[in-house]
């Protein structure tokens, strides 16, 4: 079975905002690693908006762009297959994008089933659904060390059923101060 993996950047208060930060050359550094060890992602219409086009079009025009932007830039054109759970998005960008209206237990479920890497989902609601929902195997949070105060924040508003225990299997500290963690749900 292949395994779900929710992979954000946060501040130390929770913050998921990626308009009040930016990302560094380590960050994207390891999240272009993470993406080379998935064949498919899950977005909202929101999160997928924000990754499609931009990300594809530096791939293909990586002029005056950072090396690590790059890098990130075409292990994410790489990747298989961007399924998108939006009921309001008309249309998608690409070949490799579809979008699902309805079923985001069953369409995870049956994904989970096939062959193939791991799964990549990132952002707030549909993590949050699939959290909900008990389908997330794999957590990589790079958390930065400032403190925002305003914003969306990591996991507000989730209703579990009982409360989730995570098992640290990695952590890693950037020259930047940011820290990457990895967590295995037990």
């Amino acid at each position: 079975m292949r395994n779900l993996i929710f992979a954000i950047t946060t501040t130390i208060d929770g913050y998921c905002d990626h308009t009040k930060f930016n990302t560094d050359e380590e960050t994207h550094e390891y999240f272009t690693q993470l993406t080379q060890d998935v064949d498919t992602f899950l977005y909202g219409r929101i999160t997928y908006q924000l990754m499609v086009p931009y990300w594809p079009d530096m791939a293909k025009n990586p002029s005056g762009q950072p090396k690590a932007d790059y890098e990130f830039a075409q292990a994410f054109d790489a990747i298989n297959k961007i399924i998108v759970f939006s009921k309001s998005l008309d249309s998608s960008e690409g070949k490799k994008t579809r979008i699902v209206r309805t079923g985001l237990q069953d369409e995870i479920l049956k994904l989970k089933q096939e062959q193939g890497k791991s799964i990549l989902t990132t952002g707030i609601t549909i993590p949050l659904q699939l959290e909900e929902l008990g389908l997330i195997d794999e957590y990589h949070f790079v958390i930065l060390p400032i403190i925002l105060g305003e914003g969306r924040r990591l996991f507000e508003g989730i209703n579990l059923e009982e409360k989730l225990q995570l098992k640290l299997v990695e952590s890693t500290v950037f020259k930047s101060g940011r820290v990457a963690l990895q967590y295995l749900k037990q």
